[in-house]
């Protein structure tokens, strides 16, 4: 069941945050906000610092600056962290259970009960096999195993679902799948926050997004306003020209 929202319309907001690993600066003064009900993107090249930010907002490491609070709640606290479910890009569910106990397994930790039948339409939803659910996990290519990770992370009712690159190993057909699927969540009054290289996938699913280059962010708005600031019709022209900028204005 759907919580009260932040009364500030906020599900993340970042201020300042900072994050370091030695004199490399991941993440620096931060400063973002991600509306309640909404499909927010954070696009950027490898090693922007996208993992790191949510490996912060979901306390997995420590913050050296600034602050993070999940639904007007810090993010320290594991009240914050209730209110969501995530799926980590290198998903790796334990390979010698079945998708069945796999589903079973995760829902009882996140004190989820599943109603009868709703996880096999959640597998017609995802284009994948009802029949997987009796294999082992080690037998699943790794697209199936990418959305046998999507189905029990949508199968744990929250507010705010935090996916790190959800299409990663997807064929065409799964993309269109999932992406129905996010849709339906974002529909339902759900937030999704999640990362992804695929810019057409961003621009078809995001009302917001915000693009993070070398840890600082460069742009924050719809899809439409980053277009809009380059003159490009697409979203992926828009955000080269938006990281190619920044690269020759630190040319000395």
């Amino acid at each position: 069941m759907l919580q009260t929202p932040d009364p500030q319309g906020a599900a993340v907001r970042t201020s300042g945050l900072t994050k370091r690993y030695g004199r490399l600066a991941a993440l620096s003064g931060i400063d973002l906000e991600v509306a309640s009900g909404s499909a927010f993107g954070l696009v950027g090249a490898n090693g922007a610092g996208k993992t790191t930010l949510i490996k912060c907002m979901l306390d997995f490491c420590s913050v050296d600056g600034g602050s993070i609070r999940i639904f007007g709640t810090s993010h320290t606290s594991p009240g914050a962290r209730s209110r969501l479910a995530f799926v980590p890009e290198r998903f790796v569910p334990p390979h010698y259970l079945t998708c069945r106990e796999f589903i079973e397994l995760n829902t009882s930790l996140a004190g989820c009960s599943i109603e009868p039948g709703r996880v096999g339409l959640l597998f017609d939803e995802l284009a994948l096999d009802r029949a997987a659910l009796d294999r082992p996990v080690r037998q699943l290519s790794k697209g199936m195993t990418q959305k046998l990770g999507l189905a029990g992370c949508f199968l744990v009712d929250r507010d705010m679902y935090v996916l790190d690159e959800p299409m990663s190993g997807l064929d065409p057909i799964s993309r269109v799948a999932v992406k129905s699927v996010l849709a339906r969540l974002t529909g339902e009054g759900r937030t999704l926050f999640f990362t992804s290289h695929v810019l057409t996938d961003v621009e078809e699913l995001c009302s917001s997004i915000a693009v993070l280059d070398r840890g600082a962010i460069r742009f924050q708005g719809p899809p439409a306003g980053l277009c809009e600031r380059y003159g490009e019709a697409h979203l992926e022209s828009a955000f080269i020209r938006c990281i190619h900028g920044h690269e020759s204005a630190n040319v000395t």
